[in-house]
């Protein structure tokens, strides 16, 4: 019986715990909601600057339009709302491994906790790659479909929208951000014993086709970005190929 109510009492104990580190997270998510809200002009600002760097010297007055009363209001809300979830992601990785960490031991926290690392880092990576590199290389392509009044009777111009706009670039943003994630679930699935480096090597070919698919399935419909995925995917599984045979080697050492 004494059994029985210590269990309980260290159940609720634990449900407390996962109530104050959610409401915590909460919290700091929607304080981070409502500064990144005030300043939501400046960060799309920031999110527009590709575009603006394309056609820079276009000799055209380029603008990006809205088209319902809305719109403008609920894009910063969106993008108010990606920044905070973006800056509170590493606070709510904290909170997940405070809670999580009193119960593992002392060996499991040290492999764990170069996950909670390497996670965001590769969104962080993956981010950078969609901003720098390939949204430039992918809004050119777009352009390069213009044509102008000499050529057909009317000229084909873009106007791009202020929503559109949003969410291309956090769809890809999220897309490589969630796909250089490739390291850490082949490497965790290696701990756990699914999977080992001479069995990720024999699906090499097989990897190729679903990179490239997936490639296809999360990126809009034109070669810059599918391929903009699709190499970094592929290096990634190279490395994370190293990775495993590395783990594999501290197991046999161990």
């Amino acid at each position: 019986m004494n059994d029985e109510k210590i269990k309980q009492a260290s159940f609720i104990e634990h449900l407390t715990e996962l109530r104050s580190r959610l409401l915590k997270s909460i919290v700091y998510l929607f304080i981070f909601f409502v500064i990144s809200y005030i300043f939501a002009e400046n960060i799309y600002g920031f999110l527009v600057e590709p575009y603006a760097d394309a056609v820079k010297d276009d000799n055209i007055n380029r603008r990006l339009i809205y088209t319902a009363l809305h719109e403008t209001f609920i894009t910063y809300l969106k993008v108010a709302f990606f920044s905070a979830i973006f800056v509170t992601s590493p606070i709510i990785l904290t909170q997940i491994w405070k809670f999580v960490a009193p119960g593992l031991y002392a060996n499991e926290k040290k492999a764990l906790l170069p996950y909670l690392i390497a996670t965001p880092t590769l969104f962080l990576l993956g981010g950078m790659l969609v901003y720098y590199l390939v949204m430039p290389l992918a809004i050119k392509f777009f352009l390069s479909f213009e044509t102008s009044a000499q050529i057909s009777n009317l000229p084909i111009q873009l106007e791009a929208k202020v929503n559109e706009y949003l969410s291309l670039i956090m769809r890809l943003i999220f897309a490589f951000g969630i796909s250089f994630q490739l390291p850490v679930l082949l490497t965790l699935l290696a701990r756990v014993g699914f999977v080992n480096s001479t069995y990720l090597k024999k699906r090499r070919k097989y990897v190729v086709v679903i990179v490239f698919a997936l490639a296809a399935i999360l990126t809009p419909p034109d070669p810059i970005t599918q391929i903009g995925l699709g190499i970094p995917l592929l290096i990634l599984y190279e490395l994370s190929i190293l990775a495993v045979k590395f783990i594999e080697k501290k197991k046999e050492d161990a």
